[in-house]
């Protein structure tokens, strides 16, 4: 039997990093990983490939919709191979997995293909290509999660899909349907809204995007809207029922009334559960909650104390950047290190175009918490690059302390917010205040500075560009 100093269940990007920062400090470490590639969901059905679709869809919506304007004129028409731009997918796909096992042989980690189980706390079974035992001083579990349904929808994949399926359909839709006005239903139904689809999004709350800044919320909708997508907010889902090539959805809205929809494709995008199947976590003494999750302590620990959970799995955010944070966290704390993460500081981003992104509170948040607080916000419209650019939609909202200026929370919608959120990301883990932001040089033109404006807004109402 094969000894090692840390072994981590689940090859995700928290399970694949922590592996990489146990091996950096010099710890025996070995991965264990079901599937036959690594990477999971993020890199092989989650974030990589939808982005990848986002991508070719948003290459063909400028191509048909902004290119003569561009005066860029294309004799023909421009047509959609939705066959190549799966494979083209499917090939980001496979390269970037690939590289996740170059990582593991550069960093010298022994990697395992099969389902990893608790024999005891130190010991795991190993079902699969690679069957056998292990034993290892450190574990850590980064199993991650599945998509959640409903419980009266029952899922064919084939019509009533999940996220996965609407990754590699060979069809584009007529009528999608999409349950639940989250990110990946959203970032999925722009792909085929895109590409053609008629698309309409059901949503239980009143309005999409609920955990975010109200005023983002409203931007895309009208977005969505402008796009001639239905959105129907305040819907609960009653039933979800296949009539041979055709989906029926009924639902019932705010006033009581019974709506249908009928569409050849339904997305049951209504979240993600922790998925913890099949690792026998009782046979180590770890604690499960009510909700799936595995309860772990401010160090990561589980209720044994030499085994670790991260990601998806335990509270929190499911972003894969959080659980790389908390992969090396745990791999630090086994090294003896005393390291940090500041969960308030986890940027959420949505990857729609315009993209939307946020990090600290919300508005709502500050009101609940009765924090005085001041606004600052600019218009991308009103931005040189912008419209240069044609990308005029969203703009920057800074919220920062009414007293003391410390910037407290920052959302925006527009070109490139995925990429500029981070800037907010270190302006407030250094505690910056709105000030602070709005005094230092940001380059002409570019999408930047809207923060820098909104910082100017938010001190004294001193924007110079509205």
């Amino acid at each position: 039997m094969k000894s090692y100093d840390v072994a981590v269940i689940g090859s995700g990007p928290g399970g694949y990093v922590a592996a990489i920062r146990c091996a950096q400090l010099g710890m025996k470490t070995a991965l264990i990983e079901k599937y036959s590639t690594l990477g999971g969901t993020c890199l092989n059905v989650g974030c990589i490939p939808s982005k990848a679709l986002l991508s070719s869809s948003h290459h063909y919506e400028e191509a048909t919709k902004h290119f003569e304007e561009h005066g860029i004129e294309i004799p023909g028409d421009v047509k959609v191979n939705l066959e190549k731009m799966i494979a083209r997918k499917q090939a980001v796909v496979d390269q970037t997995t690939g590289g996740i096992d170059f990582l593991m042989k550069k960093n010298n980690i022994d990697v395992f293909e099969g389902l990893g189980s608790f024999i005891d706390t130190t010991h795991i079974k190993i079902d699969g290509k690679d069957t056998g035992e292990i034993e290892a001083k450190k574990i850590i579990i980064a199993t991650g999660s599945k998509p959640s349904n409903l419980p009266f929808i029952e899922l064919d994949k084939e019509r009533i899909i999940t996220s996965t399926e609407a990754l590699k359909l060979k069809e584009i839709p007529k009528h999608m349907i999409i349950i639940g006005g989250g990110v990946i239903g959203l970032e999925l139904g722009q792909v085929y809204y895109r590409l053609g689809a008629e698309v309409t999004v059901i949503e239980y709350m009143d309005r999409i995007l609920p955990t975010m800044d109200a005023g983002l919320s409203k931007e895309l909708n009208k977005v969505f809207k402008k796009a001639k997508c239905k959105m129907m907010m305040s819907h609960k889902v009653q039933s979800v029922e296949r009539k041979g090539d055709d989906v029926v959805v009924k639902a019932e809205n705010k006033k009581g009334e019974v709506v249908e929809f009928t569409g050849d494709y339904c997305l049951v995008s209504v979240g993600r559960r922790p998925y913890t199947d099949g690792l026998n976590a009782e046979f180590a003494g770890v604690k499960i909650n009510e909700r799936g999750q595995i309860e772990v302590n401010e160090y990561l620990q589980t209720s044994a104390s030499n085994i670790y959970a991260i990601g998806d799995v335990v509270r929190g955010a499911m972003l894969a950047h959080k659980a790389e944070e908390e992969g090396v966290f745990v791999a630090e704390t086994i090294a003896g290190q005393k390291p940090h993460i500041d969960y308030n500081l986890i940027p959420g981003v949505v990857y729609t175009w315009p993209e939307v992104a946020a990090v600290g509170k919300t508005e709502e948040e500050l009101k609940a918490e009765s924090i005085e607080y001041k606004v600052g916000q600019f218009p991308f419209r009103a931005l040189g690059r912008a419209r240069a650019s044609g990308d005029i939609d969203g703009f920057v909202k800074i919220l920062a302390d009414k007293s003391t200026d410390e910037v407290l929370g920052v959302h925006m919608i527009g070109a490139r917010c995925a990429d500029l959120i981070a800037e907010a990301v270190t302006a407030m883990e250094f505690r910056a205040s709105a000030e602070d932001i709005s005094r230092y040089s940001h380059a002409h033109p570019t999408f930047a500075e809207a923060i820098k404006e909104a910082a100017l807004a938010a001190t004294d109402n001193r924007a110079l560009h509205v």
